[in-house]
């Protein structure tokens, strides 16, 4: 017997699909400046590629761990071609914040609903969302420190917590 709600279970379904993608969109913006010769931006993105990877997988097994069903939904193509580092930076703030509502509306639906078991897992995402947001703000904010793309991605490390 499933302890999750149909409904939560398939807003979840497509929180998956939200990761994954995102984990494509910064696959993506990860090649551009591997492209360039970029490697410390490169790497910077391919790692958060890896960890919103890891957020789909979370919550699989949250859906999993109710006794819920997985279902992968197919993933649209991401946007390739970028113009500058700015565009790249500007854009991947703008993609969390959209992440951040989409993890609060599920919050909201869960609270709804009664899922007093989904709230830990989606208060967590909630904290995370700030530090991603923070992260790609503070990107923003130090590039506009620099005139030279490279001596930019010098200067460029993300640390694994």
């Amino acid at each position: 017997m499933a302890n999750i709600s149909e409904k939560l279970n398939e807003a979840f379904n497509i929180q998956i699909r939200e990761e994954l993608e995102s984990g494509y969109i910064y696959l993506g913006m990860a090649a551009w400046f591997e492209e360039r010769s970029l490697g410390n931006l490169a790497t910077w993105f391919d790692k958060q590629a890896a960890e919103e990877f890891a957020h789909a997988m979370k919550l699989k097994s949250h859906i999993l761990e109710r006794g819920g069903s997985v279902h992968y939904q197919a993933l649209a193509e991401q946007k390739q071609d970028w113009n500058s580092i700015m565009e790249i930076v500007e854009a991947t703030l703008e993609h969390e914040q959209h992440i951040t509502k989409k993890i609060i509306e599920l919050y909201e639906l869960a609270q709804d609903l009664k899922e007093y078991s989904s709230y830990p897992l989606l208060l967590w995402f909630i904290e995370e969302q700030v530090e991603e947001e923070d992260n790609a703000s503070s990107l923003i904010d130090k590039l506009k420190g620099y005139k030279n793309d490279f001596n930019f991605d010098h200067h460029i490390e993300r640390v694994e917590e």
